[in-house]
């Protein structure tokens, strides 16, 4: 076997996408192998979405995360939870994704596999098809190794129609876990700092987390918290509504994001998550709706973390000092790209 076959059978070519054979067996043998599972027909240039008659919502996202994989997760399972979770947050059960996949010539074929293989358990996991997908193979130097572009379509919960502008003064913020964890992983898995630790990227759907909350008629607003935190959906709030939030001392932080915060000099509160829920609900159905979050694996480590005032324009840090900080809206990038 010469070197030009050794390339062909083991890294991408520019080959793998001029719409040939090698362009073929990559989508059959890869992303036909690993999403058959979805009824995926990758010679089809449309295809047919049975929603059941319900409202139909969609979003679509893309993915560039370095390092490609990383402890918790990887881009392929990333594309998926976070494409399914800006659906989730929304009021929606997402049911269809579209793929879309930009291979850097060079890109080693074992680790595509690894990566659609993992987005398809988390498709599965989260209960969505991928029902079309296209894959486009960019000159080498031109890219990450890979990216993925994805589009999601859900279908609105009955009775369902969350926004900002229900927020009232008053209202009390949850959050289903610890932050900072997703942006915390990627950031050590990079080894930039010399700085390695057991931090774990919170990526999951978390369908199941806001399915819960749609009993309660006094949820006003779901976010899912990624780039920027929590503290840039607080700030989103007071642009959206002219109200202040008032967040609390105690936001579960984990003993190992805010070693890393300290040592580098960044906040928790600005850092992606990718598998956590922000909500905004009624004052006298918080306590309820807390309870039913941490009664799950998914939603135990759940919090209250502030509370929504008429009175103060901004986004004001309760410390556990007893003072307070502005947390202000974030402009520049805190740490390299994460998603």
């Amino acid at each position: 076997m010469d070197g030009d076959q050794l390339m062909e059978d083991t890294h991408i070519s520019l080959a793998h996408g001029n719409g040939g054979r090698f362009m073929r067996e990559l989508i059959d043998e890869i992303f036909g192998r690993h999403l058959a599972h979805s009824n995926l027909d990758t010679d089809a240039d449309a295809v047919p979405m049975d929603l059941n008659g319900g409202e139909a919502m969609i979003t679509t996202d893309g993915f560039t995360v370095q390092p490609l994989e990383f402890p918790g997760g990887d881009i392929g399972s990333l594309a998926v939870h976070g494409t399914t979770n800006d659906l989730a947050v929304a009021g929606a059960r997402p049911v269809y994704l579209t793929l879309n996949a930009f291979i850097e010539e060079g890109f080693e074929i074992s680790v595509l596999d690894r990566i659609v293989a993992s987005l398809g358990r988390a498709a599965r996991a989260a209960d969505v098809k991928v029902a079309a997908g296209d894959t486009k193979v960019l000159r080498r130097g031109e890219g990450g190794g890979i990216y993925l572009a994805t589009t999601g379509v859900g279908v609105r919960m009955p009775g369902t129609q969350l926004s900002m502008s229900n927020i009232e003064d008053g209202d009390v913020v949850l959050v289903s876990g610890s932050v900072g964890d997703h942006g915390t992983a990627v950031m050590l898995a990079r080894e930039e700092f010399g700085l390695r630790g057991d931090a774990r990227s919170d990526s999951a759907c978390v369908f199941p987390l806001t399915e819960m909350l749609m009993q309660f008629d006094g949820l006003r607003f779901m976010r899912d918290p990624t780039r920027g935190g929590i503290a840039s959906v607080a700030n989103e709030i007071v642009r959206a509504t002219g109200f202040g939030v008032r967040l609390e001392a105690g936001i579960p932080v984990t003993e190992t994001v805010q070693s890393v915060c300290d040592m580098l000099g960044y906040d928790p509160y600005y850092l992606a998550c990718e598998g956590r829920v922000v909500a905004v609900v009624d004052p006298g159905q918080a306590d309820e709706a807390l309870a039913v979050w941490r009664s799950t694996t998914a939603g135990a480590n759940a919090a209250r973390i502030g509370h929504i005032v008429a009175t103060e324009k901004r986004v004001i840090l309760e410390t556990s000092l007893g003072g307070e900080r502005f947390l202000e809206e974030l402009e520049d990038d805190p740490l390299p790209r994460i998603c």
